[in-house]
């Protein structure tokens, strides 16, 4: 993982949030690894196997792309479509970062949370679990469907870090 280094003023706690995220999603790939292995085991080699374990690969897979946004945000790693950002001066950047953030990632952010929050709220209300008989049990699958309301917020927290970052950037002297 490429981190800033530790003397780095800029690191705010929000920063080091994405940070902490972006560690318990690489533990999480590596876990997510192990179980998939167990999985192919106990199939070609015990000819068994168990339905919430191979569901829980794909709920953690999940999990990985939507908790790890934010530290990829944080990390500069993200999609975009570099052809004029990376020769710009280092304001006009700022400007391009914060507009950006002010016009699509927050908005995004509140989107996204705002449709989310009764997809979770009836999951927990109902108690659901899987449909498939030996699938995941209550309460794994409101939990993991609590994480669409995690994502936008990480991704959101970061924004407030970029924010900062640009602002502090345009208020420089030339």
């Amino acid at each position: 993982m490429k981190e800033p280094p530790a003397d780095n003023r800029d690191l705010t706690v929000l920063d080091r949030i994405s940070i902490l995220s972006g560690r318990l999603t690489a533990w999480l790939t590596l876990i997510m690894v192990v179980v998939t292995f167990v999985v192919v085991v106990m199939r070609y080699v015990f000819d068994a196997g168990a339905i919430w374990l191979q569901e829980s690969v794909v709920w953690m897979h999940a999990v990985v792309f939507m908790v790890g946004a934010a530290y990829t945000l944080q990390q500069d790693e993200h999609v975009r479509v570099d052809i004029f950002y990376r020769s710009m001066s280092k304001r006009r950047r700022a400007w391009v970062d914060l507009f950006g953030t002010l016009l699509f990632l927050l908005p995004l952010c509140a989107f996204l949370g705002y449709k989310a929050w009764d997809f979770v709220a009836v999951s927990w209300q109902l108690g659901e679990s899987s449909r498939e008989p030996g699938g995941m049990p209550y309460p794994f699958l409101p939990i993991l469907k609590s994480v669409l309301l995690l994502m936008p917020l990480l991704l959101a927290l970061q924004g407030v870090a970029m924010l900062g970052r640009a602002l502090s950037t345009l208020r420089e002297r030339r």
